[in-house]
């Protein structure tokens, strides 16, 4: 018996067991909670439908970036929080901190604006009672999932 699965968003190995759920009778593990809230609202975008790849298997990144101004530069100690901690998360590429402008570079595939800024209200706490509504006020949504969508593989009629 298989001891591991591969987490269809990022690919990494995983207990079947890990945040498991199921979609169209298949079994799916993941990762993390990111992961898995990834494929919940974009299954086909990593499990294609039958004839047709999806694009996480043709090996597709949906790189964007996310630049923003503080209202206040970070002192060198709070930016490399900010750094460290989101850097951990799935799909970032890159996170620079140049006084007051963050810019996040990150696959859209793996993670999502609101993951990002979840992850940043978690540190703004962490930095003090003024960081997170500051920094979550230097971060702009932007109409990812419109972009997602039309990356998603759509099942023909006949397959759901």
């Amino acid at each position: 018996m298989n001891d591991s699965t591969k987490d269809p968003v990022c690919g990494m190995q995983v207990s079947p067991d890990s945040y498991a759920i199921e979609h169209l009778g298949m079994h799916y593990a993941f990762c993390s909670r990111q992961c898995q809230d990834r494929f919940k609202a974009n299954p086909h975008l990593y499990v294609g439908v039958p004839g047709q790849m999806a694009p996480k298997h043709k090996g597709v990144e949906v790189l964007k970036q996310r630049r923003f101004r503080l209202e206040q530069p970070m002192s060198d100690t709070d930016a490399s929080i900010l750094v460290e901690a989101l850097g951990t998360m799935m799909g970032i590429k890159h996170i620079e901190v140049a006084g007051d402008i963050v810019s996040i570079t990150y696959d859209l595939l793996q993670a999502t604006a609101e993951q990002i800024e979840e992850r940043i209200g978690q540190v703004g706490l962490r930095l003090g009672t003024e960081w997170p509504a500051r920094l979550q006020r230097g971060f702009v949504h932007y109409l990812e999932e419109v972009e997602v969508g039309n990356l998603e593989v759509k099942p023909h009629s006949g397959h759901y």
